[in-house]
């Protein structure tokens, strides 16, 4: 380990603490947004500059090869409760860390693929969370192109969560009688009123125009739910 910085410690229980391996663009801003919550935070990248410019940001960050069983060990790393594998630039590398991650039976294991088969194999092995944010970015950036007033999420595991305005066909009857959930597999969450109220959805809940609803379900389904609204 070449260098390391600190900061004072925020006082969090263990369970809060969180491990961000790779400090690019992504795993950057998640550990600087995390570090800004409150939650306590190590980062781990190989980057000096990364390393310094990072210096008094996050709760600790470290210069060091994270593919490395040893280091992870020196770094108390199997002791987080939470831990992100937010490494692009090796698919190699990112397999190898979370490999070593779920060995040593870290809670809660968080990877970013760079396309489907990275994915693949990070499921194989066990990562319970595997984010696609390029991809993920990409269909947002798409949606904003095409002029949509919806906000499009990827979730994780196939499923996504749109925001978007009621649609037509939803407006004036209860959500049971509309059969939403039957005709296209997305279950309605959350209805906003244009009065900014937010309310659970029910199955009694009927729709008004300019009402924004919030729904979940398979990712190709949300994306032409968003051709709907």
């Amino acid at each position: 380990m070449a260098s390391s910085t600190h900061r004072h410690r925020v006082a969090l229980d263990a369970d809060d603490s969180v491990v961000v391996i790779g400090l690019g663009r992504f795993g950057q801003a998640l550990a600087v947004e995390l570090a800004n919550a409150g939650v306590d935070v190590l980062g781990i990248d190989t980057d000096e500059d990364i390393v310094q410019s990072l210096g008094g940001v996050l709760t600790n960050v470290v210069r060091a090869d994270a593919t490395k069983e040893e280091v992870l060990r020196q770094l108390s790393v199997p002791d987080f409760s939470h831990a992100v594998v937010a490494i692009g630039s090796s698919v190699e590398a990112s397999i190898l860390v979370s490999s070593w991650l779920l060995r040593f039976e870290v809670e809660n294991v968080w990877a970013k693929a760079i396309n489907d088969p990275h994915g693949q194999i990070l499921t194989q092995l066990g990562v319970q969370h595997v984010v696609y944010p390029e991809a993920d970015m990409g269909r947002r950036t798409a949606h904003l192109l095409r002029g949509s007033l919806a906000d499009y999420q990827d979730i994780g595991g196939g499923f996504a969560m749109v925001t978007a305005p009621a649609p037509p066909s939803m407006v004036g009857r209860p959500l049971d009688k509309v059969g939403f959930r039957k005709k296209h597999n997305l279950n309605v969450v959350a209805v906003r009123q244009p009065d900014g109220s937010w309310g659970h959805a029910t199955g009694e809940t009927i729709l008004n125009w300019n009402d924004t609803v919030v729904v979940i379900g398979p990712s190709a389904v949300a994306e032409r739910f968003i051709d709907m609204a």
